[in-house]
């Protein structure tokens, strides 16, 4: 065989370049975070009969807190009053949306609990944009919710409805997110709201505890659930972040319903029809044109 000319030698083994390698490696971290996240929350249903909804979401706002107080080191001491009071506020709707998240996987499923909270960025981005284009964003959003809220005899709509509330809070969250890091450097504020969480959840853990001892195999569930749905998603979002453009981070996150879906389907064997496939594309479709329209404005 007749030998490669050295140039075409050199192009074929060259190295990557490290930005090249570094956006790659950034783009395995979503994928992983990704994943991760919609795993730990399947794996925290599990203890669902023994802990509850409200005992899992206990031990994963203990959990996410240590991590983000490790991370964050927040100095507590020096907070003022307007520093303090959205980190509280903050405490508050931290703790709601994952008890209202994890109350509705626990009726409807983790796939549609998580399209459903999706609904919470999706309206913080429409409501800050005017251009008539929203407007059909908007309308694929409520077509899907509408198809995943319509009248059936199997229809959980106490379940639907935590899943909006989850939505809700986390609109709230980012918003109250942004004043605290105005205010408060590093992310220590977040860290303080994990904290301040955990705190509120403190008496879940005590009751739980004394009215029946759980299980090791269901706190381990729930352990588990807190590490890989808090404290990793948030350590690789750290790294990606580093790597890849805010943009297409955004873009990627709005893929979380489908992974929700499919973890849900192939993890727990919750299996959804084709109106609830449908519901969850056009969801995940006007979220993932809502983030592009911000870059190109």
């Amino acid at each position: 065989m007749r030998a490669a000319p050295a140039s075409a030698t050199v192009s074929t083994t060259a190295p990557v370049p490290e930005p090249a390698r570094g956006r790659l490696a950034g783009v395995a971290t979503m994928i992983g975070s990704g994943l991760s996240n919609q795993t730990g929350a399947a794996i925290g249903s599990l203890a669902f009969p023994v802990l509850g909804p409200v005992g899992v979401v206990a031990v994963r706002q203990y959990v996410a807190a240590a991590v983000l107080l490790a991370v964050g080191r927040p100095r507590l001491r020096t907070f003022t009053w307007r520093q303090w009071w959205p980190v509280l506020l903050l405490a508050v709707v931290f703790g709601t949306m994952n008890l209202s998240l994890y109350s509705a996987i626990d009726r409807i499923g983790l796939g549609l609990a998580v399209t459903l909270e999706f609904l919470g960025p999706l309206t913080v981005a429409l409501a800050a944009t005017r251009r008539r284009v929203d407007l059909c964003w908007a309308l694929i959003a409520a077509a899907g919710v509408v198809t995943l809220m319509r009248p059936r005899p199997s229809a959980d709509y106490a379940g639907m409805g935590l899943g909006l509330l989850a939505a809700a809070c986390w609109a709230s969250y980012i918003l109250l997110n942004r004043t605290v890091g105005h205010r408060i450097p590093g992310a220590q504020g977040s860290a303080a709201a994990a904290g301040a969480s955990a705190l509120l959840f403190l008496p879940v853990g005590v009751v739980l505890v004394l009215r029946q001892p759980p299980s090791a195999e269901a706190v381990g569930y729930a352990v588990v659930a807190g590490v890989l749905s808090s404290a990793v998603p948030y350590l690789a979002d750290l790294f990606t972040l580093r790597h890849v453009p805010a943009q297409a981070f955004g873009l990627f996150m709005s893929v979380n319903p489908v992974l929700a879906a499919v973890v849900g389907w192939i993890g727990l064997g919750q299996n959804l029809g084709w109106a609830e496939w449908a519901s969850i594309g056009g969801i995940v479709t006007a979220n993932t044109l809502s983030v592009a329209r911000v870059k190109r404005m």
